[in-house]
């Protein structure tokens, strides 16, 4: 894997021998506290994961990452940058969570959408938080939860017609999850992303 501009990349990674069992993660912040914190753990875990100074929606990846709540609705923070981006996503996202869920996504569950746009072509919706706009007390385990969801979606997901996600999804673009209106230190977040990675790819 070449790392970008801009971009730090774990010295752990070899595409070679991950590419058939784990996505490439890239860890995207605007804001250089999370781009700090995300770099402090890329090579504390193994894989093909790097980090992006930016916005998420700069990155070539097929999938992105939703850090939405339970319901679904996506009206502030980056959901309100794929709202606007993607202008039916929350629609769809809406509808899956009334079907398969009942109108609520338990934290820890994620789902995955069509964006509408040919890249990303999925939108991941994993909630770090119940209700929209609830702020998250600095000992949650949320951001640990949402990104094991993302991972074991990829790992073990299918779509709706079929298709296993992993042969779909090559790269997952993550923002920050709970950091932004859920007031997670970007520490915590880096740290429980980590970790929950570690937990679904341990070798």
């Amino acid at each position: 894997m070449t790392a970008h501009p801009g971009t730090h990349t774990s010295r752990r990674s070899s595409p070679a021998s991950y590419s058939a069992n784990k996505p490439e993660l890239v860890l995207c912040a605007v804001e250089e506290p999370l781009a700090r914190a995300w770099r402090q753990v890329v090579d504390t875990v193994d894989g093909p994961i790097r980090v992006h100074r930016g916005s998420v929606l700069d990155v070539p990846a097929q999938a992105v990452v939703s850090p939405a709540n339970s319901h679904g609705w996506m009206r502030g923070g980056v959901d309100a940058v794929y709202s606007l981006a993607f202008p039916e996503v929350e629609q769809r996202v809406r509808s899956a969570v009334l079907a398969y869920h009942g109108g609520e996504v338990p934290i820890g569950e994620a789902l995955v959408v069509p964006t509408g746009q040919l890249a990303p072509a999925w939108l991941i919706s994993a909630p770090t938080m119940r209700e929209p706009g609830e702020g998250l007390p600095p000992d949650t385990v949320h951001p640990f939860l949402a990104a094991r969801a993302v991972f074991r979606l990829w790992r073990d997901g299918h779509f709706e017609h079929g298709g296993e996600v992993r042969h779909a999804v090559e790269t997952i673009a993550m923002p920050g999850l709970g950091t932004g209106v859920g007031g997670v230190a970007p520490d915590t977040c880096a740290r429980q992303v980590a970790a929950a990675w570690t937990e679904v790819f341990p070798d």
